[in-house]
């Protein structure tokens, strides 16, 4: 009743580089979960640095009921000045916690968890907003980091094959980086350009960035499909030109990001379309004459159930570390 289990960062990653398809798979059902009302996913909380403004970390708590019942929370610290020293921008933790007692019962290294399930949530979309497959087209990647890399990863095993990915990052060592990495996973075509305007020509169009404030003014074109994963790089009159497809609609209309800034603009909400699981429950149906843009501002309830997933195999394989007496009292009297 009492066990307690921390799983390490190599553990985590080594699960999840293995099993991207039960992922894909979980992200989805879990999508359709939280759509029912089976979920608990309250707002994120930001602790933010006067003095280091492009810094935060965030707690995403949750539950995720079910067949899962587990609460938690992910604690996820976003320090892009990091990627100066090379190592990675984000850090993070999750926390599960049993439904019956309220004990916390494990302890993961997260940030491998947070950029699987960010990565999956792209390519559930990709897969459904483009479902005659990549075939015959380009996919753009902006921004070149650990994101990036991982919904490259996660697009390959959803069966995304374009003819050839383009990346265009700032940092050109980390585009380049980026596009030999997918060259040697995927044995597909991938080229840098430093033309943002080249890249956003794609058939498929994914942001990844640390970008803090629109920097993308000009409309995507009828038959486009815009994975916005990092939220705030385009402009509300882009956003507004679009058909829009969020993960959660309330999340999403928060902290600035584009989704948000077009609400402030027009003052209502009717430029979405709908929610991912809307449209693979089939309720949501998108037109051809427009772009689609997938806003996820991301949802805990999607860190519990990859996260739960990666303890159970864990515990599996003898990679979970036992805490003993973790817990000082287990005794009432």
């Amino acid at each position: 009743m009492f066990n307690f289990d921390v799983v390490p960062g190599d553990s985590v990653l080594n699960i999840l580089r293995s099993s991207r398809g039960d992922v894909l798979d979980i992200v989805a059902r879990t999508y359709r979960s939280h759509e029912s009302g089976e979920t608990i996913n309250p707002d994120s909380y930001f602790l933010r640095f006067p003095e280091k403004p492009d810094s935060r970390i965030i707690a995403l708590p949750a539950f995720l009921g079910a067949e899962a019942g587990l609460a938690g929370i992910k604690w996820i610290s976003s320090f892009p000045r990091n990627t100066e020293s090379g190592i990675p921008r984000a850090s993070a933790v999750l926390v599960l916690n049993d439904y019956e007692t309220g004990y916390p019962i494990a302890l993961l290294e997260a940030a491998n968890i947070s950029a699987a399930r960010t990565a999956a949530s792209a390519a559930v979309a990709a897969k459904a907003l483009r479902p005659d497959g990549c075939t015959g087209t380009r996919v753009a990647v902006v921004g070149g980091g650990v994101i990036a890399r991982n919904i490259c990863d996660y697009l390959h095993a959803a069966g995304c094959a374009p003819d050839a990915y383009v990346v265009h990052d700032l940092h050109e060592p980390s585009a380049h980086a980026l596009a030999e990495h997918v060259r040697a996973t995927q044995e597909r075509p991938a080229s840098v350009t430093s033309d943002l305007g080249a890249a956003l020509e794609a058939e498929t169009v994914v942001f990844a960035t640390t970008a803090l404030e629109p920097y993308v003014h000009r409309p995507f074109a009828a038959g486009q499909v815009v994975l916005n994963v990092s939220l705030r790089d385009l402009a509300p009159e882009v956003v507004l030109g679009a058909q829009n497809v969020l993960d959660d609609v309330e999340h999403c209309m928060k902290a600035n990001t584009s989704p948000h800034l077009a609400e402030q603009l027009t003052g209502n909400r009717d430029f979405v379309s709908g929610t991912l699981a809307g449209v693979l429950n089939g309720g949501v149906k998108l037109t051809a004459d427009r772009p689609v843009v997938f806003s996820p501002f991301g949802l805990g309830v999607l860190d519990l159930a990859v996260g739960a997933f990666a303890l159970r195999k864990a515990r599996e394989a003898g990679t979970a570390v036992s805490v003993p007496n973790f817990f000082g009292e287990t005794r009432r009297w």
